[in-house]
């Protein structure tokens, strides 16, 4: 097995050209969409409660604001970097053209642990971040919002802070905000809520009947967590449930009947983890990986599945709730052996589709009953499948390669019309 390249920026280029060449673009497409249009780096010096002064690196892109401002989360991670962040503003791109919303992919992250912050170390911190950026945001320029370790509360002091450096009250600057203060109803569960409508309605392109699939899910955030309630509503038995503890690591859990989502949910704020859960036996990742199962949803981190788990999967279906889940060579494994994959661009646009409905609120200051948001969300995510579904029948390609085709021939298109090209 040779070495895979990992870099998300990489996978992210590869599926552009894939889908430019499908199409028979013209060249300079590809060289305008390949690399964000912005890339700033900030180092953010934070007083510590000690008194002593920490830099953390920051980051922002913005990949290309052909159909509208940018929008993307802000990630709080050991791990974020300058390609990573590149590569998830370009899959931003795709994903709001997915659901038609008229917005350009962005993507910001702090190289932090958040959990060994203290709370006024974490506001001071996110406070920095909008002080370094500030005047390449805005509700007309780029739009943040929550994403891996970031929350309500973070939103608020970054709009806060905004706010003073503006001299403006811009609520539309920032979504993912919480409901008392210009967030919108159904935003928490926007991300998980749009994966189980995605998985429900490929099951029935592939004949499994959700009321007795089985299904495993990595990852028990807020997306993988409020994919189990969602899956679970929808009649599926979730056996799995793919989790990391800081003193442990990567683990799985897995039950033969089935998790409760309440359960689970209340155990976890409980305990803080899902470790030692009782009702589970624990298993290696490999093993959840190697399940029997009808659906594997990876609602986790990008790279979760490569090459070497690629090989274990026999599902019929993968739905990636994650940003990059399965890498290149991974995919080419998977669509050897015949599972059907519906990619993140596709699968989890629920959440920067209710991002937008937020956005639209705070604009023109009139807010929707969650009944209207989630029935809005889903709406928008049938007929996001069925569009990427049409081309995957008339092109005979993957469902990835479609929804790439579907979304680069959007921003090809207003790029053209703009004479960018």
């Amino acid at each position: 097995m040779i070495q895979e390249n990992l870099n998300p920026l990489v996978s992210a280029q590869k599926q552009i050209k894939d889908a430019c060449d499908a199409l028979n673009l013209e060249p300079a497409v590809y060289e305008l969409l390949k690399e964000p249009l912005r890339v700033i780096e900030l180092s953010i010096p934070v007083k510590m409660d000690d008194g002593s002064i920490k830099v953390f690196k920051g980051y922002r892109a913005a990949h290309n604001d052909a159909v509208g401002p940018n929008k993307g989360g802000i990630r709080f991670h050991p791990d974020v970097n300058m390609d990573e962040v590149k590569a998830l503003s370009i899959w931003m791109t795709f994903k709001c053209c997915i659901t038609g919303i008229p917005y350009g992919g962005g993507k910001g992250g702090i190289a932090v642990d958040p959990s060994e912050l203290s709370q006024g170390e974490l506001e001071r911190l996110s406070r920095g971040y909008i002080q370094g950026l500030y005047k390449y945001l805005g509700e007309k320029i780029d739009v943040p919002a929550p994403d891996v370790n970031t929350n309500g509360q973070i939103m608020s002091w970054m709009l806060d802070e905004y706010c003073k450096l503006t001299g403006e009250q811009s609520l539309g600057m920032i979504t993912g905000k919480p409901v008392e203060w210009g967030g919108s109803k159904g935003r928490n569960e926007a991300t998980g809520l749009g994966v189980a409508v995605v998985a429900r309605e490929a099951a029935k392109k592939l004949g499994i009947d959700m009321s007795k699939a089985r299904v495993a899910i990595q990852g028990f955030g807020n997306v993988g967590s409020f994919t189990v309630k969602n899956v679970q509503g929808q009649g599926a038995t979730i056996v799995a449930i793919g989790e990391w503890d800081k003193n442990i690591g990567t683990f799985a859990l897995y039950n033969e009947e089935g998790f409760d989502y309440e359960e689970l949910a209340y155990y976890k704020a409980k305990h803080h983890t899902l470790a030692n859960y009782p009702k589970a036996k624990m298993i290696s990742l490999e093993e959840f990986w190697s399940l029997d199962v009808d659906i594997i949803i990876p609602a986790a981190m990008e790279n979760a599945i490569t090459e070497k788990e690629a090989e274990l999967i026999k599902t019929k279906l993968v739905c990636e709730a994650a940003n990059g889940p399965i890498t290149p060579n991974a995919d080419k494994v998977l669509s050897e052996k015949g599972i059907v994959v519906t990619p993140d661009i596709l699968t989890n646009a629920g959440g920067v589709t209710v991002s937008y409905f937020e956005w639209v609120q705070n604009r023109y200051g009139y807010y929707w009953t969650e009944n209207e948001v989630v029935e809005k969300e889903e709406r928008a995510m049938m007929d996001a499948f069925y569009s990427i579904w049409s081309i995957v029948e008339q092109y005979q390609v993957s469902v990835r390669k479609a929804a790439y085709m579907h979304s680069v021939k959007k921003i090809a298109d207003v790029m053209k019309l703009r004479g960018w090209y």
